[in-house]
């Protein structure tokens, strides 16, 4: 159980949701006291005790005397923790190739998940068909707290809004509307790098440094990044901020959709990289997993490319790191998260294309989400918000 001499010292407290930061100090540090919750929060004991009745009701948190210390004098303190079995979100992730649905728990634990390829990539046919496998998973005891969708391209989370995503043909598409209005669920909408990097913020490895100041580098068939500071993520007046898919690569020939040579998405998207292993016979069908299993079994080929996309990634991880200069800059890609040697090699190209200023090593990280970063990023969303707001009222 966490003690009070493990908690930051008192100090002046910013204007927040009390409830959700009661509900994120419990996360952070349960099983834990509610006098400790009160230390961390900065808030008043009657104050910890009104907000923890309410997380009480709603199923949000849950008491656990077990996890008490030895008696002593005065009234015992009943630990609080989060309660991970009564609600759930469903996080939705939208590919290029395919769409992933999964339930979560309150910690962000995949409860589980189903990933389908699009059958029409048109929006009305993909989101007829999420709600159906949204419907799907909620016939499940627990109760369902929200709908977080991520995608590539430009997302206006404000709005829910996907205002435009090229590789899927998408241009004002009211994402969150739809499915609201089909599953009666509150949906949130976001962009990949801000799903993830909420993801890491919350439950990462490097959760309290990402909180600090944060960059995320996503990679995929589309390309994105996200930064923070102090813990906001930041989204631009138009919701636009992160986009690097035509950051120019020096040397590459690859052409992009926009019709010049050398942009980053181009040169390092799973669509390259599945085609011209096809080109070389690396594989016989046009998936990613293939390919990444033909490099886990060493196959000479396969682990050539993702060593030579891990280079490309490590140059533009340079450019962010001289930029944003963040506590943690974490790289979704999938030969940094799943291949040894790849996280090494695209440190080693960092450390050679930047300014020198940052410890690479020790800033620079694969997810903490491994296999399941799409199940994740969709589920952060709506988890997210519950962190941020647990007491608002659900359908």
């Amino acid at each position: 159980m966490t003690r009070r001499g493990d908690l930051p010292p008192a100090g002046p407290r910013p204007r927040r949701d009390s409830a959700g930061d009661v509900l994120r100090a419990v996360l952070d540090h349960g099983p834990i006291a509610r006098s400790s919750v009160a230390r961390a929060t900065r808030l008043s004991a009657a104050s910890v005790s009104g907000v923890v009745t309410s997380l009480l009701d709603r199923g949000l948190v849950r008491e656990v005397p077990e996890a008490a210390g030895p008696p002593g004098m005065g009234r015992p303190h009943v630990p609080l923790d989060i309660e991970a079995d009564r609600v759930a979100v469903i996080g939705v992730h939208i590919a290029v190739p395919h769409t992933t649905v999964a339930l979560l728990d309150l910690r962000g634990q995949i409860i589980t998940q189903r990933r389908d390829p699009h059958s029409a990539h048109d929006p009305a046919s993909v989101l007829a068909t999420l709600a159906a496998r949204i419907a799907s998973l909620r016939r499940t005891r627990r109760r369902i707290l929200g709908v977080g969708v991520a995608t590539g391209g430009w997302v206006d989370t404000a709005n829910g809004t996907v205002v435009d995503h090229p590789l899927l043909g998408w241009r004002d598409v009211p994402v969150g509307t739809a499915l609201a209005e089909a599953t009666g669920l509150p949906t949130r909408v976001d962009s990949n790098s801000r799903a993830l990097l909420r993801a890491e913020q919350l439950f990462g490895v490097a959760a309290r440094r990402a909180r600090e100041s944060a960059v995320h580098l996503f990679v995929g068939n589309v390309v994105d990044v996200a930064f923070a500071t102090d813990g906001t993520i930041h989204h631009g007046p138009r919701s636009a901020a992160g986009a690097v898919a035509h950051l120019p690569v020096e040397g590459h020939a690859e052409v992009c959709a926009c019709g010049r040579a050398g942009c980053l998405q181009a040169a390092v998207s799973e669509r390259t990289l599945v085609r011209r292993a096809l080109a070389d016979r690396l594989i016989d069908r046009p998936d990613l997993a293939a390919l990444i299993a033909a490099a886990a079994a060493g196959q000479p080929g396969a682990v050539a490319l993702f060593t030579e996309r891990a280079r490309l990634v490590g140059r533009a991880t340079a450019l962010l790191l001289d930029l944003f200069d963040p506590e943690v800059l974490v790289v979704s890609e999938a030969g940094t998260n799943r291949l040894p040697g790849c996280l090494a090699t695209l440190r080693a190209e960092a450390t050679e294309w930047s300014s020198g200023s940052a410890d690479v090593t020790a800033t620079v990280r694969a997810s903490s989400f491994g296999r399941n970063v799409l199940a994740m990023s969709g589920g952060a969303v709506a988890l997210d918000h519950v962190f941020a707001a647990p007491l608002t009222p659900v359908p």
